[in-house]
């Protein structure tokens, strides 16, 4: 594929430095439909991106654009703060029946925010007035947003500079597999929560991430966050989940951290939960911990109908038929996988290895310059890929969930063809 890169325009002259997706890929995006995004000048590309896992159901999935088409003709409410609305009534009774009761869970629905970070400042602050501590632990490598909140429990040293003052109240410990299997799981953590003299303010909450997406694609074993949530249980913490870019469906079944077998305190979704790509958060929380004030946190762009729209017909159409989306996710994973493992016994003198679950893939390199390099390559042959990782040394894939077997495996070809370019 020839692409011409954008000549010096209104991107560049007028907006902000701090623009990144653009500078990797040099194109005007113009259309998009499913597994596929279309530039101005007609050149066709394979997403593995989903913008950054918000378009889990595919771009403009007609069946979530039908129902939003309707919603708009006839009038129904766009903005509504917190007011009681038709959309949030059949989003909230939809959320209910398809996805808390036929999993046991008692969540409360709060709605922060448009954005993920919305909900993680949420569940942070709820956690503090909960048990009237100050103190969150979180984990090394982990990513959970760019307001400030968010940021004292991030570990990307880059992105942590940002705020430009100190990032207070929260304290890292090792994410799973950190210390390569050297040391037994949390003895850490377990030590500083007993010592009296270790320092260490008695947490209100551990917030974790099950697959570190930001961090490199660092997926924690089961029995690592069973074990975190007998701790959590055992030393008066809350657990708090984010989910906002592995839940509603990511790894397979709708929350991540239902393999596991656990119950966390505090969820947080965003991005695919609105299934269209409109900003939407949710911060779920057991009943108990409904401990708020009217108003106590609110926001303007908190009622998102149209989002609520778009979410309830991604739940009836992708979550209601007895788990045909997980299967159908985790068979996807296990086509990439086996292509992972095609690449990296092709390519072993690279040092490449791979991770992941469901949906959601990294590919390493020895060297961690070539991860960009490959994504370079990539977009060139007409496949959108992103790093991630400290270093950016990990190639992301986060296709959509209905992507195709034959999308997957064109994109898996194009991949393979971009590894075999930097060698």
């Amino acid at each position: 594929m020839t692409i011409t890169p954008p000549a010096l325009s209104v991107f560049e002259s007028l907006e902000s430095e701090v623009r990144s997706y653009c500078r990797g890929w040099p194109a005007v995006f113009d259309r998009a439909q499913g597994a596929r995004i279309t530039d101005e000048d007609g050149h066709s590309y394979l997403d593995f991106f989903a913008g950054a896992g918000s378009l889990n159901y595919g771009h403009n999935n007609p069946v979530l654009k039908r129902a939003l088409l309707d919603y708009i003709e006839r009038d129904g409410i766009t903005h509504g703060l917190d007011m009681a609305t038709t959309a949030k009534r059949a989003f909230l009774e939809t959320f209910q029946n398809v996805i808390l009761r036929p999993r046991d869970l008692p969540y409360k629905v709060m709605f922060p925010g448009p954005t993920g970070t919305n909900a993680v400042e949420a569940a942070l602050k709820l956690a503090r007035k909960v048990k009237g501590r100050e103190s969150i632990v979180s984990f090394t490598n982990a990513f959970h947003g760019m307001s400030l909140g968010s940021l004292a429990v991030t570990g990307n040293a880059f992105k942590r500079a940002g705020a430009g003052i100190p990032l207070v109240h929260g304290t890292p410990m090792p994410f799973d597999n950190y210390l390569d299997g050297r040391v037994p799981d949390f003895l850490w953590f377990e030590r500083l929560l007993e010592d009296q003299g270790s320092g260490l303010n008695k947490p209100a909450a551990v917030i974790v991430e099950t697959v570190q997406g930001e961090g490199g694609i660092n997926v924690a074993r089961p029995e690592w966050l069973r074990a975190l949530a007998d701790l959590c249980r055992r030393r008066d913490m809350l657990l708090i989940v984010d989910d906002i870019q592995m839940g509603c469906g990511r790894t397979g079944a709708f929350f991540s951290f239902e393999e596991a077998g656990i119950v966390p305190d505090i969820v947080t979704l965003s991005k695919s939960i609105s299934g269209y790509g409109l900003p939407m958060s949710l911060c779920l929380f057991k009943g108990e911990l409904d401990v708020w004030e009217p108003g106590e946190h609110n926001g303007t762009f908190r009622g998102n109908n149209p989002a609520f729209v778009t979410a309830t017909a991604a739940l009836e159409a992708y979550w209601a038929d007895g788990g045909q989306m997980e299967k159908h996710t985790l068979a996807r994973g296990e086509q990439i996988e086996q292509a992972l493992l095609a690449l990296c016994t092709e390519h072993s003198r690279l040092g490449a290895s791979y991770r992941g679950r469901g949906l959601v893939w990294g590919l390493e390199f020895a060297d961690p310059a070539r991860a960009s390099e490959v994504c370079a390559r990539a977009f060139e042959l007409g496949l959108l890929l992103e790093t991630s990782g400290p270093k950016s040394e990990v190639v992301k894939l986060l296709p959509s969930l209905t992507i195709t077997h034959e999308e997957l495996d064109e994109g898996l070809r194009s991949l393979a063809r971009a590894v075999a370019a930097t060698v």
